[in-house]
């Protein structure tokens, strides 16, 4: 049942047997011998892969429900202090993740032992149903109002630049004289930077020479002070704590970045899914606190 979820969800016996680390024969072997069980067909193949036939999509709804709820009831069996178990997906932007996630590891995986994770590092939102996903780690705005997401954290964005770069080319002290720097751009994001002060409001467009779809080509600009960006205090918490990166304009404020765990759509999240979350969620926070 479950091998015949994750192949819907998929798309396909190939992009499944990935995420189950089975090989496809095994794959496809295990579907047609729920089709023999069941004696109806499940799957069509079509240039778009594969779909469901009608009885195939009432299954694959009612065998969703039945996956969480043996799950559920495992957990409930064993008590509220049960271990997870399994496997976990959980998809995270890289820097965000090596600098606050796969630190914190150690301590989830302790306190479950019988749990396994796989981590999918990437800037891109990705396709958690394509991805066999359980909890997807997104910062900014969700640009898909019908994802299924919990907000984990907030914190401020800043403008950041190096001591050398600042002591070369001058501490701006206005939105405005960010026109004369070079500006580091992360391509994925809106080219306008929104600045207030005292209720005003000032919108400043920067075209830097320079731009990067991910955060660690901006994080290791700066850092080669090639210029100044606009990030968030996660994507350089420990340079700002060491001096090796500075805040300028303070006094200026940016719109702050929400931290999200976002789950499958379609489904109820897991409980290892939503136990991860809280986890992250705590860590983040406590962080903050502590810095």
């Amino acid at each position: 049942m479950s091998t015949y979820v994750q192949v819907v969800q998929t798309g396909s016996f190939s992009a499944a047997a990935r995420v189950l680390r089975l090989g496809q024969p095994a794959v496809s072997k295990t579907i047609a011998q729920l089709e023999q069980h069941l004696q109806v067909r499940l799957l069509m193949r079509s240039t778009q892969g594969l779909t469901p036939t009608e009885a195939g999509l009432r299954f694959y709804e009612h065998a969703q429900v039945v996956l969480q709820e043996v799950e559920e009831a495992e957990l409930a069996a064993r008590g509220a202090g049960a271990n997870l178990s399994g496997r976990l997906r959980v998809s995270a932007a890289t820097t965000f993740a090596r600098l606050h996630v796969i630190p914190a590891l150690p301590r989830f995986l302790e306190a479950h032992p019988e749990l396994e994770i796989d981590v999918v590092l990437d800037d891109r939102p990705i396709d958690l149903i394509g991805e066999g996903i359980d909890v997807s780690l997104r910062m900014g705005r969700l640009a898909d109002t019908g994802l299924v997401a919990r907000r984990l954290a907030r914190t401020r964005r800043l403008v950041i630049a190096s001591p050398a770069y600042l002591a070369r080319a001058g501490r701006p002290k206005t939105p405005a004289d960010l026109a004369a720097h070079q500006t580091l751009v992360f391509s994925q994001q809106d080219s306008t930077w929104e600045f207030q002060r005292a209720g005003r409001s000032v919108s400043v467009s920067v075209r830097g020479r320079a731009r990067f779809s991910a955060a660690e080509g901006i994080r290791t600009a700066v850092l080669a002070d090639m210029g100044l960006t606009i990030a968030s205090e996660w994507m350089f918490t420990p340079e700002l704590a060491d001096g090796r990166v500075q805040a300028v304009l303070s006094d200026w404020s940016l719109p702050d970045i929400d931290l999200w765990a976002v789950f499958p759509s379609g489904r109820m999240a897991t409980a290892k899914a939503r136990a991860f979350a809280e986890f992250v969620e705590v860590a983040v926070n406590q962080a903050g606190d502590s810095g």
